[in-house]
């Protein structure tokens, strides 16, 4: 929950007696807006399921639901566990009648994901991600009757967190594909390959960690590749050949493969920075440094917004951020291909946003070698954005006498979302007023499923045997992705069997069915690689980028090399840009060609182009720089084109380290282009680069304050290991206090002189509050004067009631802003200082009140822990009357 303090509570595990409730809080039906000739209506609710999490659908239309009774400060409040249950409309209603208990365990707590392939069951469950087989088919979990539980992966951290292991879908090639969030993971699959995923988050006080993932930042995996927490993974069913295909989130809770082997996700945001994305394959988010020592905060430049900082937008090394929408609390994704709903929605892309009352609905378009993502509201309780109860927006319930029309249109939470084998979309919701803060209010635990289809809509479920050609080729249609997955590994087994079905597939005139088709083609030998062959002639770009992930991914039946460096000069941008990542596990010597081809074609602007680039070049990337030079022939430094420029800043080869040291001194040059040559200095990781900034520092040009704020920026982060920090003080560049200093927030009051009501009766003057914010400037930023240490002012009163904007200032420490919890560091022979902790490794920086940052060295620390308080003072701590917070208040509704 956010305010203009910095805290979060600190929830405990009590116990208390729970009973489920028979009248669970739905809404009513005429509260949602959605599209034309569409109708939602309320398909099962509880007492047949609690707090959905997630959930899938089966071959026969039924909803396979995992709970989350046991949340956070409730973990006790069902002894036996949380569930997974099983829903069903046995009699073709369209609504349910049936709920049956998969498995209730202890062992659950909380689980986040789960997935459906025939009898088998993945069940995402720090720190395992467990497999389960129902071997007799009954529908029931029990290892005493031959059912198989077996720890398919584990590893991962954040027991009861929301920051952990989310769920598993299967993509168009048969893979699995599954994340973990940014708590992190240590863990090794089936064919030995191990994975570490660290970082800098760390969050124990609520919830348990498996893997120490400030000990294996920045380490590298068994491929050879660094990855920060956070992070995607595709692998085989069987649970070897694992590959990271993105990381660096903050906690992504879904992801998406279409049909033509596109994966979409959303992600969460510290301070308001919510996005949806297109994932580039393997790309860094951007959330921790390349390290994965630092949060985004720690390494925000002068001049930037929260997004740009937070996804490090202007970083070497990140993929586009996409679609940044602002505060919220993204969960479940899907993709809407085929179904009851329409040709309208073919191509739609899904996104659950409980923080706003709202499923997004995107018809993402390809432009060179990314998306553009264009948002809408397909369906919402809460048209006006009147929003109420997530963090963003201080977290609490409003009264109800605030509701429109005396209605609770504020608790509708889409948890999850799904399209049904009956071609209908369907929404898991959580029903609380809580969203964030780990925290829940409804203590019935009440849940609700949703079904959207058109009005009048009677639902089929195809019947499907596959075991057939029939049967897999109805499986492979269906609306629902991890059904489609059945009929795929069928058919991928029949071989001759099913090659002239699946070519009449092909043929198929919706373009995502047909796109199914395709990854088939590599398993039927000669003839089905011929017809793939004939897709490469096909003008329609989304075929030929499909045809040649099929190779890519078909097992290594065919080598795709021959192909890459045919694609590597193709008119579509997109296709180019993945014959540059199929390079990246490869040798130079076989690499090089496609690279260089790739890279020849760079406009200087496509961002998406030039990091799948960057991406393919993997460890070669200081040898490709070095062969661009020699083919390209850029000329002197300050002669470079954009393009090559760009093409420098990604690549970060030390080979350019004093052509950049030019172009950075050249007044030849504009300031934005000397600019990105300082900023390409400060990527490349060697001494050189170094000496080449402290160069740049000591001239009096209009580099020489970015340069200073890179060295000072760099001597405590990525270049810690070059020891720089008595050379930039002999020198004059270092800006640092002289000594730390002792920095403490006093004890919060044992009591209030007023409260938010004695506030709220009182009139504000804007006036008078906009003098009162003087205030304010020592922790927050008001019209570019004060300190970036607190949250944004700007906008926030205009999103908040007026009872969270006075509780913010009275009494900061009832809650916490993510991202803002404050810390005790306590120094030997120093004392205590009490800060934001912005990064941490052999040297923690915090900054503390007034924006005072300092870095203490680790061996200095006697121990660090969590502040039981706000870094924000008390009004009565300010000296703030209740006529003063009315002011306050009054001014920053509007500010």
């Amino acid at each position: 929950m956010k305010t203009l303090g910095a805290f979060s509570l600190i929830l405990s595990s009590a116990a208390y007696a729970w009973q489920p409730s028979q009248e669970p809080p739905t809404l009513p039906l005429k509260s949602f807006t959605l599209p034309e000739g569409l109708e939602v209506t309320a398909w099962a609710k509880s007492p047949m399921l609690y707090n959905p999490t997630n959930m899938d659908v089966d071959q026969y239309g039924r909803i396979w639901v995992t709970e989350g009774v046991n949340y956070r400060k409730v973990a006790e409040r069902r002894p036996d566990g949380d569930r997974i249950v099983i829903l069903e409309d046995t009699d073709g209603d369209g609504t349910a009648d049936k709920s049956s208990v998969f498995w209730q365990d202890p062992e659950l707590v909380s689980p986040l994901g789960i997935a459906v392939f025939d009898n088998v069951v993945m069940v995402s469950q720090p720190p395992n991600l467990l497999k389960l087989t129902d071997k007799n088919r009954d529908g029931k979990f029990n290892e005493a009757d031959g059912d198989i539980r077996e720890v398919f992966l584990t590893g991962f951290n954040g027991l009861n967190h929301d920051h952990s292991l989310h769920s598993v879908t299967a993509g168009p090639d048969g893979k699995w594909v599954f994340n973990q969030g940014n708590t992190g993971a240590m863990f090794t699959d089936k064919s030995g390959g191990t994975f570490k995923l660290g970082g800098s988050y760390v969050d124990e006080r609520i919830s348990k960690y498996f893997a120490d993932v400030r000990a294996i930042a920045g380490q590298k995996s068994s491929d050879g590749f660094a990855y920060n927490s956070g992070a995607a993974f595709r692998l085989n069913p069987d649970g070897t050949g694992t590959e990271v295909i993105g990381h660096g989130f903050r906690n992504s809770y879904e992801q998406i493969t279409n049909s033509f082997g596109f994966v979409f996700q959303n992600d969460n945001d510290d301070p308001p920075a919510c996005r949806v994305t297109h994932m580039i394959e393997h790309g860094n988010a951007g959330f921790f440094s390349r390290d994965g020592k630092r949060m985004w905060r720690a390494d925000m430049r002068p001049g930037q917004d929260v997004p740009t900082a937070e996804w490090r937008q202007e970083d070497p090394g990140t993929m586009p951020s996409g679609d940044v929408y602002g505060g919220g609390s993204p969960t479940g994704v899907a993709f809407y291909e085929n179904g009851a709903l329409g040709d309208d929605f073919i191509g739609t892309l899904l996104s659950c946003e409980p923080g706003r009352n709202v499923v997004f609905s995107y018809q993402p378009e390809l432009s060179g070698a990314g998306f553009k993502l264009e948002r809408h509201d397909f369906v919402t309780t809460n048209p006006q954005k009147d929003f109420d109860g997530s963090d963003f927006v201080g977290g609490t319930k409003k009264d109800p006498a605030t509701l429109v029309n005396g209605e609770d249109i504020y608790q509708f939470r889409p948890s999850d979302i799904a399209v049904g084998t009956d071609g209908a979309i369907y929404m898991a919701d959580w029903t609380d007023h809580r969203v964030g803060g780990h925290a829940t209010l409804d203590e019935a635990a009440s849940g609700v499923i949703y079904r959207i289809a058109p009005k009048g809509f009677s639902p089929v479920t195809p019947v499907m045997d596959v075991n057939t050609i029939e049967g897999a080729l109805t499986a492979l249609k269906s609306p629902a992705h991890n059904v489609r997955w059945l009929g795929f590994e069928k058919l991928k087994k029949a071989e001759d069997g099913a090659f002239t079905a699946v070519l009449e597939l092909l043929k198929n005139e919706n373009p995502y069915i047909a796109a199914r088709a395709i990854w088939l083609l590599p398993y039927f030998g000669g003839k089905g690689r011929a017809e793939l062959d004939a897709l490469f002639t096909k003008d329609d770009e989304n075929i030929r980028l499909a045809a040649f992930r099929a190779l890519r991914r078909c097992d290594g039946k065919i080598d795709p090399l021959s192909y890459a460096k045919e694609l590597a000069t193709d008119a579509s941008a997109a296709i180019r840009a993945e014959a540059a990542l199929e390079m990246r596990y490869r040798n130079f010597d076989e690499a090089k060609e496609v690279l260089i081809a790739v890279a020849e074609s760079y406009d200087g602007k496509d961002r998406s182009y030039l990091e799948s680039l960057g991406l393919g070049a993997g460890l070669n990337s200081e040898q490709l720089w070095q062969a661009l030079h020699s083919k390209m022939k850029p000329g002197e430094p300050t002669e470079w084109s954009d393009p090559f420029s760009r093409l420098t800043w990604r690549l970060l080869p030390q080979a350019a380290v004093s052509a950049l040291a030019e172009r950075a001194g050249s007044e030849k040059l504009s300031e934005e282009q000397r600019n990105l040559a300082v900023d390409s200095l400060a990527f490349i990781n060697c001494h050189a680069a170094a000496e080449a900034l402290i160069a740049l520092a000591k001239q009096d040009s209009p580099v020489h304050e970015k340069a200073v704020w890179w060295l000072n920026n760099r001597v405590s982060g990525e270049w810690a290991f070059m020891d720089l920090r008595r050379v930039l003080q002999e020198r004059g560049i270092l800006r640092e206090n002289a000594g730390i200093q002792p920095i403490a927030v006093p004890e919060k009051p044992a009591s209030l002189k007023f409260t938010v009501d004695d506030v709220l009766a009182l009139e504000g003057d804007a006036d008078r509050g906009a003098e009162l914010s003087a205030r304010c400037l020592m922790c927050h930023l008001v019209d570019d004067k004060g300190t970036d240490y607190g949250p944004s002012l700007k906008g926030f009163g205009q999103r908040q009631p007026a009872d969270v904007l006075a509780r913010s200032i009275i009494d900061p420490s009832f809650d916490i802003s993510h991202g803002f919890e404050g810390h005790i560091i306590d120094v030997k022979s120093v004392g205590e200082v009490h800060g934001l902790i912005i990064s941490d490794g052999d040297v923690v920086k915090i900054r503390s009140t007034g924006g005072i940052t300092q870095n203490i060295p680790k061996r200095q620390i006697r121990t660090s822990k969590a502040l039981d308080r706000s870094l924000m003072l008390s009004a009565d701590q300010l000296g703030l009357s209740a006529q003063d917070v009315a002011d306050l208040v009054e001014w920053l509704k509007n500010y």
